[in-house]
């Protein structure tokens, strides 16, 4: 699979598992991904799992739907937590299908 995508079971996301990978200078991660049911309107849609060092599936991050508040569209944020990485999800280059989704890092949190 390429790198920095993630491909969906299908292409409505929001309520679909995932499999993916993202590589950058500091970490290589190979990711699944799984819907989150929650009434909370600030849950995320998913959970991001990657494996520790000793093989081990854990939560490691999350995808969020957001709304664009010029044009009211829906968009999807991805974080990975213990390396600061932030993203969005986007239409991968050169695919018609909806259910591979590009992994767009945009750069890291603003310390709080």
């Amino acid at each position: 699979m390429t790198t920095n995508c993630i491909k969906f079971t299908s292409a409505d996301i929001e309520t679909v598992k995932g499999i993916g990978s993202i590589s950058t200078l500091t970490f290589d991660l190979d990711i699944t991904v799984e819907p989150v049911v929650s009434t909370n309107p600030m849950a995320p849609t998913h959970r991001v799992l990657g494996r520790s060092p000793r093989g081990k599936l854990v939560e490691c991050g999350g995808i969020w739907k957001k709304q664009n508040k010029e044009t009211g569209a829906d968009y999807y944020t991805l974080t990975i937590r213990d390396h600061g990485f932030n993203a969005n999800l986007g239409k991968a280059a050169n695919q018609d299908d909806l259910s591979l989704q590009a992994v767009i890092p945009w750069g890291p949190k603003d310390a709080a």
